[in-house]
């Protein structure tokens, strides 16, 4: 099941105090940046993120789900009406998410 760009709207307005977010459609699904790293993305009308420590530590309870079949285990984001919280998590998170690779 493909995310709805309704869906995408209400992430991309809950993220709005955070600067320098953006997001890439990909495959009926949408990838999320911060600052020019991934960050997570919407999967199936569910805003995942990196399962890195500082994302662990933020939501020790948080359930792991499988963005889609084959992918690697993230981080279910349930508190999504705390604009504070999404901006202090995605901030956490910066530093321990991987640098894009330079395209050939």
């Amino acid at each position: 099941m493909a995310s709805s760009k309704e869906y995408l709207d209400f992430i991309l307005e809950q993220l709005s105090e955070t600067e320098d977010v953006s997001y890439r459609a990909m495959m009926g699904e949408y990838i999320i940046y911060y600052r020019g790293r991934i960050a997570g993305g919407i999967y199936d009308d569910r805003f995942l993120v990196k399962p890195v420590k500082s994302a662990l530590e933020m939501m020790p309870e948080a359930n792991l789900e499988l963005p889609y079949e084959g992918a690697k285990e993230m981080l279910l984001v349930d508190d999504l009406e705390n604009k504070e919280f999404l901006r202090e998590l995605l901030e956490a998170m910066y530093d321990e998410l991987p640098a894009q690779r330079k395209k050939r």
